[in-house]
């Protein structure tokens, strides 16, 4: 007895063989466009950090913690003994004039306030403390360069003869965790905020423990001590 297929049966092999061809049609050209959008976004020319966008922000101050960091990194002329810091410094490292030379009450009231704050798991790094004033100076003729004029670079570096860094009565607290810290728990310690345009620079204020920390200057130019 032959075996002869159902009517239809014949048909919808067909159409099955269809509906899988195009599933692996479908399914190749899925593959190749994620492809291509996996190897566009890895490109150098699509890659955020390969091409300044027109409205990136501007290079940091000269006097910004950044800024300090990156003379420290390549010493030149000026190096350690002139009060530069690599990273990972702190308030406890000793071993660099920039902590060494800082005023010892200013240097014992960042201390207490480092320990305290470190059981918060904030460290007080130490981005610019004391400098010696040759490197004050090359520091003032490097934002005149890049600001313009005396008048603009006077908003972020001090002459030697009137910085407190100079004098050892100043520090830029690095990083921003701690900064954050001393803003709510500074004044607790004597050690004030002094300039609105630098959150990182501190000194100390020993009366702001009863009284609070005196009113920020929006900047040096606005500080008397710097009209010397």
């Amino acid at each position: 007895m032959s075996y002869r297929e159902p009517a239809g049966t014949g048909a919808r092999r067909t159409r099955s063989a269809v509906l899988a061809a195009l599933v692996a049609v479908s399914a190749t050209l899925v593959g190749v466009l994620v492809h291509q959008s996996l190897t566009s976004a890895s490109s150098p020319a699509a890659s955020p950090s390969s091409a300044a966008s027109p409205s990136s922000p501007a290079s940091p101050p000269i006097d910004t913690p950044q800024g300090d960091r990156r003379r420290a990194d390549h010493k030149g002329a000026f190096g350690e003994a002139d009060g530069a810091v690599p990273d990972g410094v702190t308030v406890f490292d000793d071993g660099y004039p920039a902590v060494a030379e800082l005023d010892p009450d200013l240097l014992r009231a960042l201390r207490v306030a480092a320990k305290d704050a470190a059981d918060l798991g904030v460290r007080f790094y130490v981005n610019s403390g004391w400098r010696s004033p040759e490197r004050q100076d090359q520091l003032l003729r490097e934002a005149v360069s890049k600001y313009g004029s005396e008048e603009e670079a006077a908003r972020w570096v001090a002459t030697a003869d009137t910085s407190p860094h100079v004098s050892g009565d100043a520090i830029d607290i690095g990083h921003s965790n701690a900064t954050a810290w001393l803003s709510e728990h500074g004044a607790e310690y004597g050690l004030c905020q002094i300039y609105s345009n630098e959150p990182w620079h501190y000194e100390l204020r020993p009366e702001a423990v009863d009284d609070g920390c005196p009113r920020m200057y929006a900047d040096p130019t606005h500080d008397p001590r710097m009209q010397q």
